[in-house]
């Protein structure tokens, strides 16, 4: 930290600051036309001169690009400054009298019309005032590059390189239109007919200068995608290894993020809603495949994202980033789920290791952890409906079944380890540590995704849900907002992942208020609805319960089906136990008020079990406190009164649920 004096104030700033961010720390304002956070600073204007001095000798500088390295003293309105800033106004006033932001800048100034006339002047309200603000923001914020500065001198203009010819490269995101200090750029739209665009521009530049200044602080979202995750997994216990048996792996980092970023040729912003620049899609050019239909061509791989890298990576203990992207390239072509391929291969390869497989019932396929070319024939196989890849297509739910009746698996071991709730394939974090998250999984209405809850961190490493009333405050409030966004086809990954550098101000941090407020102004630009961020609650909070209700009409719905696989709660097998065994045992002695030290780890296991599944029928008896339900899970005809979707029909479904129930 390096103190400063501005004005006469004192404060302290970290090497590089510029002089500029360090005034408005102050709030001291220095005037810039040419100066935005979200780009980087250009010196453009001149408005910002200031004086310094350093040592006893001074000059004059431009603040906005000035960087703080030493201790200064900075005066921003002395004499000589004043009078090189009014002469900068004199001649920004003679050339585009009628601009409000120079109109009000010569007021505030005291400076007159100039006695003579520019030879460029115009008398636009919204003339270019050559800030360079939308190059800068096309270039660095959008990653597009289409608009430039051509010409020299007094033919200087913003314009797209080679004119019209590059008009298709734009992809109208309007960002340039909004950071414009002067209104100079138009946008014409818009084909959807939205009720009020301009609305939706200003919070969807709100969102897009948020992703320029944070994102490669918090998520590396543009560059590497959700890829980023896997370092962060591996770091806190919670990347899947070997069937979810442990969170961590040495060779994590052969497949984390700076892996994918030397791997990623194609890394472009989407650009699929206006405001949204996130470019949280990523490819492999001229990737060579080694093995299917289409061995030795060079293709596109689309990704890998997290889910992928974890999933067909470390879940089925491969770390060779090739054979990730190579099942990667194949699940997409073949039309299968890279989440539901991965972990479904790593049970079938847990079954194996088990004895509950061998060579002979997997058709000569040698189905261990780590065995990458095989898991690739696995694929291969699931594709083509042939040999062992067609019991190994119908998924977990169906293998569970299929182990026990024809290979004598245990059923209890089966449905310990069979990591699926619902029917769907768990996606790609280990649980054991997140009460809240194990809900998040095994309550969702679609099956174990966290689409509707992401609770992990909040819960596991943040501690801000201690209670279960807190954890099914989270239970409730995440799946409604998140339903929300399929309601109305936007994308969750701007709120989730792109936060306000200061949540201090907000009561609730991790429901970045601010972003939900944004949402509001969407829905209500698109519709001409206006609705509130509790009204955005309550619109998925009838979706949610009707579907809760259709669920209990074909035959689910209920509290056993509100159950996962032990493996999301906690240790399954001895190896497990053992792997963290110094917090297993901490949990039972401070937890439990269990003394493990001579107890065999098979008791230890046991005991662990019956108060985590304690502990998860407590949470599932708030969660439906909290959603309205009844203690089998089934909505209350009062709930469904109060959302005003107590149609006969409806009643007549949940009504013999709410009897049973009382």
């Amino acid at each position: 930290m390096i103190t400063i004096k501005i004005d006469g104030r004192e404060t302290q700033v970290e090497s590089g600051t510029t002089l500029l961010n360090a005034a408005q720390c102050l709030g001291i304002d220095i005037p810039a036309l040419c100066h935005h956070p979200a780009v980087e600073p250009y010196g453009a204007c001149r408005l910002c001169v200031t004086e310094i001095s350093i040592n006893g000798r001074s000059r004059i500088v431009t603040a906005c690009n000035y960087p703080v390295r030493q201790e200064l003293e900075a005066f921003t309105a002395s004499e000589e400054v004043l009078r090189q800033r009014k002469g900068v106004i004199g001649m920004m006033l003679a050339r585009w009298p009628n601009v409000p932001a120079i109109t009000k800048l010569a007021a505030r100034y005291g400076v007159r019309q100039p006695s003579y006339r520019h030879p460029l002047r115009t008398e636009a309200e919204d003339a270019c005032i050559l800030c360079g603000l939308c190059v800068r923001a096309c270039d660095e914020m959008i990653w597009e590059n289409v608009i430039t500065f051509a010409g020299r001198g007094a033919t200087r203009h913003v314009a797209m390189p080679f004119t019209e010819a590059n008009f298709d490269r734009c992809i109208g995101c309007a960002t340039c239109a909004q950071i414009c200090p002067t209104g100079a750029i138009k946008v014409i739209d818009d084909l959807n007919n939205p009720v009020d665009a301009d609305r939706i521009r200003k919070f969807g530049f709100r969102l897009t200068q948020e992703i320029a200044m944070l994102d490669d602080k918090q998520c590396s979202m543009r560059r590497v995608g959700t890829a980023h995750l896997v370092d962060i997994m591996d770091a806190y216990d919670l990347l899947p290894t070997y069937n979810f048996k442990f969170g961590s792996h040495p060779d994590a980092k052969k497949i984390g993020h700076h892996v994918w970023l030397t791997q990623f040729t194609q890394n472009i912003p989407d650009g699929c809603w206006v405001g949204c620049e996130l470019s949280c899609a990523h490819a492999i050019d001229d990737f060579e495949l080694t093995t299917g239909p289409y061995a030795g061509h060079k293709v596109i791989v689309d990704g890998p994202e997290y889910e992928t890298a974890a999933g067909c990576g470390s879940n089925i203990g491969v770390f060779d980033p090739r054979i990730v992207a190579e099942l990667n390239f194949y699940c997409d072509t073949y039309g299968l789920d890279t989440i539901s391929f991965g972990t479904g291969c790593a049970f079938v390869m847990e079954c194996y290791e088990a004895g509950i497989l061998d060579l002979e019932k997997t058709g000569g396929l040698d189905l261990r952890f780590g065995n990458g070319p095989a898991a690739l024939e696995l694929l291969h196989q699931m594709a083509r409906g042939e040999g062992f890849g067609k019991i190994a297509g119908q998924g977990i739910r169906q293998m569970k079944r299929i182990f026990a009746e024809r290979f004598g698996g245990d059923p209890q071991f089966l449905q310990d380890i069979g990591m699926e709730s619902k029917g769907l394939e768990y996606s790609e974090y280990v649980t054991k540590e997140s009460l809240a998250q194990q809900g998040g999984y095994a309550l969702a209405l679609k099956g174990a995704q966290h689409d509707e809850a992401w609770l992990i961190f909040m819960d596991m490493v943040n501690k801000q849900l201690p209670t279960f009333e807190a954890k099914a405050e989270a239970l409730h409030y995440f799946p409604m907002f998140r339903t929300w966004f399929g309601l109305v086809g936007l994308c969750k990954l701007p709120w989730n992942d792109i936060e306000p550098a200061d949540n201090a101000e907000y009561p609730e941090p991790n429901k970045v208020p601010a972003h939900v407020e944004g949402y509001t102004h969407y829905f209500a630009g698109v519709t001409g609805r206006e609705i509130t961020q509790a009204g955005l609650i309550r619109m998925s909070e009838k979706v949610y319960n009707f579907q809760r209700v259709f669920n209990l009409r074909m035959g689910h719905g209920r509290r056993s089906d509100d159950h996962g696989p032990y493996r999301a709660m906690g240790p399954v097998t001895v190896e497990e136990y053992v792997s963290r065994a110094d917090r297993y045992d901490k949990q039972l002695r401070e937890l439990v008020g269990v003394n493990p030290d001579d107890l065999p780890v098979e008791q230890k296991v046991a005991v662990l079990r019956r108060y985590r599944e304690q502990q998860y029928e407590g949470l599932l008896d708030a969660v439906y406190k909290r959603r309205g339900w009844t203690n089998d899970g089934v909505p209350t005809i009062a709930k469904l009164k109060d959302l005003g979707i107590d149609f006969p029909w409806v009643v007549e479904v949940v009504k013999p649920h709410q009897e049973k129930s009382a």
